[in-house]
């Protein structure tokens, strides 16, 4: 199942894409929270190929709007990936906005929590990159998987590159690897 709730032009949308899973089946699935500053067609693009990657039958999934998500989905979660463009050498102010939320409340409930991430880098990311090592050190979360960098001009493997970081996290939490 896929949920979505960022904004659209009127209000906030909500689309399942998969019928909710069931039974047992429903009891055991995994919720893994995407989140993304998506400025521009393109980075929107991206979050829907992470979206469209993790999106398998076992897995809960929710893409949040960075300024709907909350603590408490944080600490409901298995896992999360965080989208942010490079914005004058750090993250988007929506991204540094979740963490100035939700890092007292999620401190102690969130240790461990699995997660990975990927910028839309005009330059190198490297600033982008120290600021939520930093903070996400300080919350005790552990990245599962190096962190994408999109480089420079917008190029279209970007989109399958987020696909398949999509797919990896969620394939791994579905078996249980993280």
């Amino acid at each position: 199942m896929i949920l979505y709730l960022y904004p659209s032009e009127k209000n906030l949308v909500s689309v399942n894409s998969n019928p909710p899973p069931t039974g047992r089946h429903m009891s055991h699935a995994k919720k893994l929270i995407v989140t993304a500053n998506t400025p521009s067609a393109n980075t929107s693009r991206m979050l829907d190929a992470v979206a469209r990657g993790a999106n398998i039958e076992s897995i809960d999934l929710q893409v949040i709007a960075p300024d709907v998500l909350q603590p408490e989905d944080l600490i409901s979660s298995n896992g999360l990936i965080l989208g942010t463009t490079e914005n004058l050498g750090y993250m988007a102010g929506t991204i540094k906005d979740i963490f100035d939320r939700c890092y007292y409340p999620c401190l102690e409930k969130t240790q461990g929590l699995p997660f990975a991430y990927y910028i839309r880098a005009g330059h190198d990311g490297t600033g982008t990159l120290r600021a939520i090592t930093t903070i996400t050190t300080g919350l005790k979360w552990r990245l599962v998987r190096e962190p994408l960098i999109c480089k420079g001009d917008f190029n279209e493997s970007f989109i399958n590159q987020c696909e398949e970081l999509g797919l990896s996290m969620a394939a791994s939490l579905d078996i249980g690897i993280i």
